[in-house]
């Protein structure tokens, strides 16, 4: 085999392999180059101060619950057939009887705009974008009818957490109703507030208070700052007030009492789809199936309730079973990809909620942030089907992946 010949390099040949001009690296430049969630992650840790950065990445006590829930996903095996016509893929799953652009519910988060200015309004105005739903919370910091202006075309859903004055939740439902929201989920995991260390340990109150750590904080993050003082003060415009303590404020205000017959009284109250989020057994997956409720969010709240509880992802299969077909079976937890998607609805889950994942987004780049969240979710959702060799997102199932423990 003879050697290519040589030959001294061209100055055009050179002039093409030189850099382009640098340019300042802008909010929209950064978010273009995250390639993943982990990349916003990284960016919001550099955008956002400590206590407000570790309020969204920390959990309950030691994190077990946290680190487990992520983990399941990180063990899956991945079992792809060949030769399957992937030339079009449809990523678009019915749930609660409405076709969405894929499997993918922004879930309620609690004070978000503490993450950015944008907050509720802008993550909803994201979500109407990209056709999936997106979930209020009853601890949100944007009024319903506010999030109705900012995505009129979305679909908009809210969360009720059951407090101990029932007129107060009946009142919620009501202005919920008003802004035209007709999916209510219902959060059962949280009688008393889980102790979360990382707050505790930042003495994080809501909104955050001026202390001497927290200044610094402040001054060394100069654009959440700027954001900060200068949009509307953060309130609980569903709950009300502005407390200092949140646990406090939860295991005063929530009621530790209810029970499988509220939902009774809950029924009496709203007309619309009723889901019943914070499911962590199967025997209570079944209970509620057999009551009629709309659907179930399997979830362990994100790992910020009770450190060592169940993890969503394994409970899927068999609450599927328990359940059956007809009913639409969620997991919220763990979930920072597409390819985690695909893989929560081959084990049996219409649908995923994210919280986590879109909030990284949020104190990167605000209603950017979370565009750019959703679109990389849906690039790695649509290749993940491709590899794996399914068309259609009702063709994922159960052949196509391992569990820990199965043979493969």
């Amino acid at each position: 085999m003879h050697p290519a010949s040589r030959r001294l390099p061209r100055p055009r040949d050179l002039a093409r392999l030189m850099p382009s001009r640098p340019q300042w690296p802008t909010k929209e430049t950064r978010l273009r180059r995250a390639a993943d969630i982990g990349d916003l992650r990284l960016l919001a840790e550099k955008r956002a101060p400590r206590l407000v950065f570790d309020y969204v990445d920390g959990g309950a006590e030691s994190e077990r619950s946290l680190r487990a829930s992520v983990q399941a996903f990180d063990e899956l095996v991945f079992r792809p057939r060949i030769l399957r016509d992937v030339g079009h893929v449809s990523m678009a799953p019915r749930i609660l009887g409405r076709e969405v652009a894929m499997p993918l519910v922004l879930g309620p988060t609690g004070f978000t705009r503490m993450m950015h200015r944008d907050g509720e309004a802008g993550v909803a105005s994201a979500a109407a974008s990209a056709g999936v739903p997106y979930v209020l919370s009853t601890m949100g910091t944007t009024t319903a009818s506010d999030v109705a202006a900012a995505a009129p075309g979305g679909w908009n859903w809210f969360q009720l957490y059951v407090v101990r004055e029932r007129a107060r939740s009946a009142a919620s439902l009501e202005r919920a109703r008003e802004a035209g929201m007709d999916v209510l989920v219902l959060t059962v995991d949280v009688p008393v507030a889980g102790a979360r260390l990382r707050d505790v340990r930042h003495g994080m109150t809501i909104p955050p208070r001026l202390r001497w750590g927290t200044i610094g904080q402040g001054i060394a993050r100069p654009a959440w700052t700027w954001d900060h003082l200068t949009g509307a003060p953060l309130s609980f415009s569903t709950a009300g007030g502005t407390p200092d303590d949140l646990a406090g404020m939860i295991n005063t205000m929530f009621d530790p009492t209810v029970t499988l017959t509220d939902l009774e009284w809950l029924r009496g109250e709203w007309d619309g789809k009723i889901l019943v989020k914070g499911v962590q057994d199967v025997e209570d997956a079944a209970a509620l199936a057999s009551i009629g409720v709309d659907g179930i969010v399997v979830s362990n709240h994100g790992g910020r309730q009770l450190d060592r509880a169940p993890v969503p992802l394994g409970l899927i299969p068999s609450v599927r079973d328990a359940v059956g077909h007809d009913l639409d079976v969620f997991l919220d937890g763990g979930v920072r990809s597409g390819a985690d998607i695909a893989g929560a609805v081959a084990l049996g889950a219409t649908a995923v909620f994210v919280g986590r994942a879109y909030l990284y987004g949020l104190m990167a780049g605000g209603h950017a942030g979370v565009v750019r969240m959703l679109e990389i979710m849906h690039a790695e959702l649509q290749r993940t089907m491709q590899l794996l060799g399914a068309p259609r997102i009702e063709d994922l199932n159960r052949g196509h992946v391992t569990v820990p423990g199965e043979p493969a």
